[in-house]
Parts: C-alpha cells; structure tokens; sequence
C-alpha cells in the first residue's frame, strides 16, 4: 500500500532539503559568533517550516490512511480493529505535534 505522501514525495523532500540547508546556516551563525537574537529567529523559522511539513503528513496521513481503514471497515473489507488502531495513531501523533 502507497502512503498517503507519495503524491506530495517531491515537494516534501524539496521542503525537507530547504530545512536542511536553513540548519546548516545556523550552524555557520554559531560558527561566526553571530548576535544571539539573529540566530533565535532563524530557529524559529526553520522550526516552524518542521512544522508546515509535520502538519502536511498529518493531514495526509488523516485523508490517506485513517479514512481508508474506515472506509474498509465499513465494506467490510477491513477490521474495525485496524480502523481504529489507525485512529490511535492519528491520535498519538497529533498529541507528539501538540507537546512538541
């Protein structure tokens, strides 16, 4: 089974790839004893770029996955079981987001 992503894989890892390099000046900000207050406010921004993409997989996790095992569910083709342990899941990653 394809994971709810896969038609968003290239933008989420050009987005991933963009974090990745906004971390990397911070550790160039460190390096070169740049004002604390200017290196705070590009964590914040690469913290919240995590989160755009934390917030996305949710979204397509919830559309993809959890809404499949129901609709399984409900025809009979799936278990209310597995519906439901995709929920707790949702629920659990939802609640890591929240506490993050």
């Amino acid at each position: 089974m394809a994971h709810g992503y896969i038609s968003d894989k290239d933008a989420y890892l050009k987005r991933l790839r963009r974090i990745e390099g906004q971390v990397r000046g911070l550790q160039r900000m460190v390096e070169n004893d740049t004002y604390c207050i200017d290196i705070l406010t590009q964590v914040s921004a690469a913290t919240k770029a995590l989160q755009s993409v934390a917030l996305g997989l949710l979204e397509d996790h919830l559309g993809h996955c959890v809404a499949g095992a129901v609709a399984a569910s409900e025809s009979g083709t799936g278990s209310q079981a597995e519906a439901d342990a995709k929920i707790k899941e949702a629920a659990d990653a939802i609640a890591r987001l929240v506490r993050s």
